[in-house]
């Protein structure tokens, strides 16, 4: 603590030395540096007591006294922080030092914490754009003015400040943290990190800051001796060279420099040289280029007189010609010849090769399609395809069809519907009574009050046994309504030869296609009328043919005692009728044998 208080006192005594000898200015005086865009950071974090902040608002219109205010001067802008972020003005904002001190006297501190990271990333991305006033070529210095150890990340985000040309000054006051002040500051450290005891000393980093920004000009005021040119740095200078000379060793006087020598140069065959300078030549056989650095061969074939059939290729001190490709040059070294692969055979296409000149593409014959080998060939079948109007079958072939008909239909002249052959009148069907034709078969159907016999074509009366009798009609789009209503008719006719009663004959009814559908239970009606009547409500469900799927129904459902069939213990016999025009869509092996099997 002794060796810093000591420290701090030479500071002191040195800035009060400075402060002494700088020649007295009255209000008019104002530094004469250049334009310069300046930002002030300041600290308004809750460590920062009402005092010291007017102490730090004071600092800066210090410094601002002594600058050239203007639009085409210094523009300044102010950037309070604490846990958050707030743009006070920007360098857009005031043009005049009245406007800006008054600016500055309105500043209310956050008094919250110390996110300096957080600032300084506001000053890069917002406070120094052209949008907030910032100038192009014109030098970036923030001055960030702080009392305690930041609360988030300072060294990334300030060496990426730096990197974008913003000179950063750090001014650390009684418990700055300096590790975060180096962090921070441009270098060098020593000219532009400051760290003071308290806001009370804050002024004098204001009096160094002024002499950096504000220098006298030696360039201008001194007997510099640059031979080329002098620049001006903060209470110094330095002498340069013009492009292609080298500062001697005196740092006053400069020497041209062999850049052809030093290889400081970008000619790409010969490099000229001359002081300072150099110039740029080819080799024989080369021309230089319009940028009087590159060279280009000579192009003989750009004289005309070439008599190449397709591309005439330059060479040093001649010419060849060269084919475009797919084509050979001929032995008169000039004359090019397509390339036919497919007439050499070279190619490995299954049916047929089309040729281009040095390349060939497979394609196929009518009737085929091509593989995505592109070579091989697959026939189309339009049928798989659905790319067919047949109605019942379509037979395929490479790129055609034929259509047929099932059992039972004949094709038609339009080669694609088919019609139902009448069995009934184009068979000796033996039916005793009545034939009914269906799609590809018949059947014979009894008057009222007979039931057909086992022969399936005579008639006879029904004796007088108790069934439980289910009738499982086919549905399908194939029956055609007019058919469907036969059945219906036949189911009748049965109906009327049996004893139908609660205590006799009990009948139920379930259509079937691509599903199933009970039209009504064996317990819905007890008498033969009732049930005749609602046969003839039943609606054709017009779908697919799902047999398998209806014998289940029947198994499972139709033929419980919940659907009014009895008890298997009074030895009433279940029976299952079928009707059907057609081949299941499903398998009824299943359900067929346990039927059977009940």
């Amino acid at each position: 603590m002794r060796q810093l208080r000591a420290l701090c006192g030479f500071i002191l005594l040195t800035l009060a030395v400075l402060a002494a000898a700088r020649p007295k200015a009255g209000p008019e005086q104002k530094c004469k540096s250049g334009p310069v865009d300046l930002v002030f950071l300041i600290d308004s974090s809750r460590s920062v007591r009402p005092h010291e902040f007017e102490t730090m608002r004071k600092f800066m219109i210090d410094i601002l006294n002594t600058l050239d205010i203007g639009p085409n001067a210094t523009r300044v802008g102010v950037v309070q922080y604490s846990s958050q972020v707030r743009s006070e003005f920007s360098l857009k904002t005031h043009s005049r030092l009245e406007t800006m001190v008054k600016g500055i006297n309105q500043i209310i501190p956050l008094a919250q914490g110390t996110m300096t990271g957080l600032a300084i990333r506001y000053v890069m991305n917002a406070a120094f754009t052209a949008e907030e006033g910032d100038r192009p070529k014109v030098p970036n210095v923030a001055v960030i003015v702080t009392d305690g150890r930041p609360q988030d990340r300072v060294a990334e985000v300030a060496a990426e400040a730096r990197e974008k040309g913003i000179e950063i000054y750090a001014v650390g006051v009684a418990r700055a943290d300096m590790t975060s002040l180096r962090a921070m500051a441009s270098p060098p450290f020593e000219d532009h990190v400051f760290l003071v005891e308290s806001f009370d000393l804050i002024h004098q980093f204001g009096l160094q800051f002024q002499d950096k920004l504000c220098g006298v000009d030696l360039c201008l005021e001194s007997d510099h001796g640059c031979e080329h040119i002098c620049e001006s740095s903060p209470g110094s200078y330095h002498c340069l060279c013009l492009p292609g000379y080298t500062l001697n060793d005196d740092g006053k006087t400069c020497a041209a420099i062999d850049l052809c020598a030093e290889g400081k140069h970008d000619c790409e065959q010969i490099c000229v040289s001359s002081p300072g300078s150099f110039t740029c030549d080819c080799n024989k056989g080369y021309k230089l280029n319009d940028d009087k650095k590159t060279c280009s061969m000579i192009d003989y074939c750009s004289f005309g007189n070439h008599s190449c059939d397709h591309e005439c290729v330059s060479v040093l001190n001649g010419y060849h010609c060269r084919c475009n490709e797919g084509y050979r040059l001929l032995d008169d070294g000039k004359t090019c010849q397509a390339i036919d692969l497919c007439a050499e055979g070279k190619h490995d296409c299954e049916q047929i090769c089309v040729s281009a000149p040095g390349v060939f593409t497979c394609d196929c014959n009518e009737g085929y399609t091509l593989n995505e080998d592109k070579k091989t060939c697959t026939p189309i079948d339009l049928c798989a395809e659905g790319k067919h109007d047949c109605e019942q079958i379509c037979i395929s072939a490479p790129g055609t069809f034929t259509c047929d008909c099932n059992k039972g239909f004949k094709l038609n002249k339009d080669k694609k519907t088919c019609t139902n052959m009448d069995l009934c009148n184009t068979v000796e069907h033996g039916c005793e009574h009545q034939c009914v034709s269906t799609p590809g078969s018949y059947y014979c159907i009894c008057p009222e009050g007979q039931l057909l016999q086992e022969d399936g074509k005579s008639c006879g009366t029904c004796k007088s046994a108790n069934i439980d009798l289910v009738l499982l009609i086919d549905g399908s789009k194939s029956v055609r309504p007019q058919n469907f209503e036969l059945v219906k008719k036949f189911v009748n006719q049965v109906v009327d030869s049996l004893d139908v009663s609660a205590h006799g004959t009990r009948v139920g009814l379930v259509q079937y296609s691509s599903r199933v559908r009970t039209e009504f239970p064996l317990n819905m009606y007890h008498s033969a009328d009732e049930i005749k009547a609602a046969v003839m409500k039943v609606e054709y469900m017009e779908k697919g043919t799902m047999t398998g799927l209806a014998l289940k129904h029947m198994l499972e459902n139709s033929f419980s005692e919940a659907e009014g069939a009895r008890p298997a213990s009074r030895n009433i016999p279940r029976i299952g009728l079928v009707f059907t025009d057609g081949r299941s869509q499903d398998d009824i092996t299943e359900y067929a044998k346990k039927a059977k099997e009940a």
